[in-house]
């Protein structure tokens, strides 16, 4: 399928990919694949004191790993400031631009004063009405000049909003805005408009914090005797508490989420969410492929939408249980390369491929993010672990464990077949034989392997170990419990 429907993502490299970005970049993928169409990739970096080429690189990286492919570009809007100049003088020759020779410091005395008053403040149009033989002069003196965009005196624009409806703005509310700074570099509003014009786009679609920009952008198409594109805007992301998302509330860069373990398609299916819901609406695991046979601009919501983290980490965690072990090992390998350690260090953590996939497969329906499997799940792969206080203090306050554990040591160590039946079977004619409860040797038991209160099935868990680790992390325990009865050396100075 194939159609005119061209769309834009244009981040500015002045930070990383933010979250509402990425929605953003993700709503204009979808559409754009739903319906055929173009997404071009623009980069907006005339902003030369804050935009950074390494934060670039990490925008395209951020893009890339989510798995939003776009169709032309990247193009920078540094690459084509000729052409933003070019239009600007454009519309002075038609008389839509005039110069504006008011200095920083006279506009912000008149700032300065409205606030003082209490007055909302907007640019009072001082050197609209100057003669041409006047900016002439001034010109002549070398009065630099920034170029500001005639707007109508009268009336209203007017559009229809794929997202909020009908949108009505009085010219009177509008102020003559800024198209050229006096160093000669565009502002927003020239750029975006002379870049979708030049790159045909057909569909904007980005935050609602742009609703209030796109009149002026009209009026600029309207003076230059272009089309304008359809407009839709996204509702806010919202934290928590109902504020604008912000990094108070933990985490905004999409880097920071692939950091933390997010699989990139648990974050897309999530912000898909933040906004639109497929058809139904009761649907939560969603794949691109439904996303893109089911995304319609005129399904997004006006509502803000608000970042769940909890949501996002049970939405994860579907995504990490569904994953095929091909898939799940390597991303499990990168980590515990990452922490140290990796799967063939000697003497440490799983030997062989084949009982490193079955260490997988026991826990990655317990996994919230890959961060587990270095952190929760750090006992599966190296001996070097330490027992949770709050385990121990639970579980280790029978001072007949000690003695029990070392013996169930021995009882496993002559274990054959090494299995969940025979080891269950092992513990459990133990705990018959001392007179106590098998849930005192099981709990005991799964802190003395895991360093954990919880864990999976302890003798599912005894298997993926294997004999050797489990009798020897058994033995670790035994003696480390008796060191903690026995008494004090009294010949042993305590100061």
């Amino acid at each position: 399928m194939s159609s005119d429907v061209r769309v834009r993502f244009a981040p500015s490299p002045t930070g990383y990919l933010h979250v509402g970005g990425a929605r953003t970049a993700l709503y204009n993928w979808l559409f754009a694949r739903h319906t055929g169409g173009v997404l071009i990739l623009r980069i907006e970096d005339t902003d030369v004191d804050r935009s950074k080429p390494e934060l670039t690189t990490a925008i395209l990286e951020s893009l890339q790993w989510l798995g939003l492919t776009w169709d032309e570009g990247p193009f920078y809007q540094s690459q084509r400031l000729d052409r933003y100049r070019e239009l600007a003088r454009e519309l002075e020759r038609t008389g839509h631009a005039y110069p504006c020779f008011c200095t920083p410091e006279e506009l912000q005395a008149k700032r300065a004063q409205a606030e003082a008053a209490h007055r909302p403040w907007k640019y009072d149009g001082a050197c609209r009405g100057l003669s041409a033989a006047e900016r002439d002069q001034r010109r002549a003196e070398g009065r630099p000049a920034a170029l500001r965009f005639r707007v109508p005196d009268s009336g209203q624009t007017s559009f229809d909003d794929q997202v909020f409806g009908h949108i009505e703005v009085e010219h009177r509310d509008l102020e003559d805005f800024v198209l050229l700074r006096s160093d000669g570099n565009p502002t927003y509003h020239l750029g975006v408009v002379a870049d979708d014009l030049d790159m045909r786009v057909s569909h904007v679609v980005r935050g609602a914090d742009h609703i209030s920009n796109t009149p002026k952008q009209i009026l600029l198409y309207q003076a230059i005797g272009a089309p304008v594109p359809v407009f839709a805007h996204l509702p806010l992301i919202l934290g928590p508490d109902k504020q604008r998302l912000s990094k108070r509330h933990g985490a905004t860069a999409v880097g920071a989420y692939r950091d933390q373990g997010i699989l990139p398609e648990a974050l897309v299916n999530f912000l898909a969410l933040l906004g639109w819901a497929p058809p139904g609406g009761d649907k939560e695991i969603v794949t691109a492929e439904e996303m893109i046979r089911d995304f319609e601009l005129t399904a997004v919501s006006k509502s803000n939408a608000v970042f769940d983290l909890e949501k996002l980490a049970w939405m994860n965690s579907e995504y990490v249980r569904a994953l095929p072990i091909e898939r799940l090992a390597p991303l499990v390998e990168k980590e515990l390369e990452e922490s140290g350690l990796g799967v063939q260090d000697s003497g440490h953590g799983i030997q062989d491929a084949a009982s490193f996939k079955q260490t997988l497969l026991l826990l990655r329906s317990r996994a919230r993010t890959l961060k587990d499997f270095t952190g929760a799940f750090r006992a599966f792969f190296t001996d070097d672990f330490a027992y949770d206080p709050a385990a121990e203090k639970k579980f280790w306050k029978d001072p007949a464990l000690a003695t029990l554990l070392a013996e169930l040591a021995e009882r496993l160590a002559a274990t054959e077949p090494f299995d969940v039946a025979t080891t269950e079977k092992a513990l459990r004619s133990l705990a018959e034989e001392k007179g106590v409860k098998a849930g005192l040797l099981i709990n005991a038991a799964r802190v003395a392997l895991t360093g954990q209160a919880v864990a999976p099935g302890l003798f599912e868990v005894m298997v993926v170990l294997g004999q050797d680790r489990v009798v020897t992390r058994l033995r670790r325990t035994a003696g480390h419990l008796r060191s903690r009865l026995m008494p004090p050396d009294p010949s042993v100075n305590q100061a």
